[in-house]
């Protein structure tokens, strides 16, 4: 795969409608808040986070998503979609549900919350802009993102050796009844049956590797049967973002101005405590993304693991086959 890898038909490339919503997935660590906000850099896209998280918060906000989430990876295709397709038709048009926020939601980071985003939501609506769902929880939906609401969807892959690192780091650990639970998944992916030999495993960053390996098997059958599905690696946009971002903005049909590419620069050339006025992550938001040195970053994320436990993650992911 290029370096950000699409299909080269008219139809993906630069073609997007004014109201075409972007989907930004990928597994959980994968970068998809970072790059759901560098996307939104340009001003043109109201970030909406995360709304398949079955956690409260930034999930079982009805407000942003009048639906109920039961599942981690919570699968949706044209068999269960009936309550589903209004519910995001809905959120992708940017119209926010505040009296079903109310019945449901009214502590004071709650009532905060939706004023919050009622108001990006409403204001974002009349100014014309388009949704921006950053959701790891929608990786296997993908297809129905694309087809179903006309998203252009973007699947961040990151090195395993990182994504396994940040998991351990954070003490994470994988559900996979989460996904066996689900029929219609385990029917459309039937890869992820490789996984119930790790059902009740111990072993943390086995099971992280699994995860990994049927994720990326996913995505690539997903962009290779929807013309509006990308790939695109995390390290090589942290890498270059200014090149990386254009060509993201080209594809999901925004506008690489000069106010997005310093921003982009700025907030992806940040030392950790740096001012980046207008652009900062918000604890309302409860996203993983903050201003940093992406380069830096990937450095970083490649070193917490021990050389020993690197070798043994590429090992369970790659075998002997040679990296893609």
């Amino acid at each position: 795969m290029d370096a950000i890898g699409t299909k080269s038909t008219e139809s993906t490339t630069g073609m997007a409608s004014a109201v075409t919503p972007v989907l930004v997935t990928g597994l959980p660590r994968s970068g998809t808040s970072w790059t759901g906000r560098m996307l939104t850099a340009g001003g043109e896209l109201v970030y909406v986070n995360e709304p398949l998280n079955p956690e409260h918060p930034p999930g079982h906000c009805p407000g942003v998503l009048d639906a109920v989430v039961g599942h981690r990876f919570q699968y949706i295709c044209q068999d269960n979609e009936r309550d589903w397709l209004p519910a995001f038709t809905r959120t992708v048009a940017l119209r926010y549900g505040f009296l079903a926020e109310l019945r449901r939601n009214r502590s004071p980071y709650d009532l905060a919350r939706m004023v919050r985003y009622g108001t990006a939501f409403t204001l974002g609506r009349l100014a014309g802009r388009r949704a921006l769902l950053d959701d790891p929880f929608a990786l296997f939906s993908a297809g129905w993102f694309a087809d179903r609401l006309d998203c252009r969807v973007i699947i961040l892959l990151r090195d395993p050796v990182a994504f396994v690192g940040s998991w351990q780091r954070l003490g994470w650990t994988v559900h996979l009844r989460e996904l066996f639970d689900q029929p219609l998944l385990m029917r459309d992916h039937p890869h992820l049956e490789e996984l119930r030999a790790l059902a009740g495993s111990r072993d943390r960053v086995a099971t992280a590797a699994a995860l990994w390996r049927a994720a990326v098997v996913s995505a690539a059958e997903l962009a290779g049967r929807h013309p509006r599905i990308m790939l695109a690696r995390y390290e090589d946009l942290a890498l270059d973002p200014s090149a990386g971002f254009r060509r993201l903005y080209e594809w999901a049909g925004l506008t690489w101005s000069a106010r997005a590419h310093e921003r982009v620069r700025r907030a992806c050339t940040a030392a950790p405590r740096a001012s980046t006025a207008g652009f900062t992550w918000h604890g309302l938001s409860r996203t993983a993304y903050r201003p940093t040195d992406s380069r830096r970053a990937v450095a970083e994320a490649g070193a917490r693991l021990s050389p020993r436990e690197a070798r043994r993650v590429r090992e369970l992911v790659f075998g002997g086959h040679p990296e893609p």
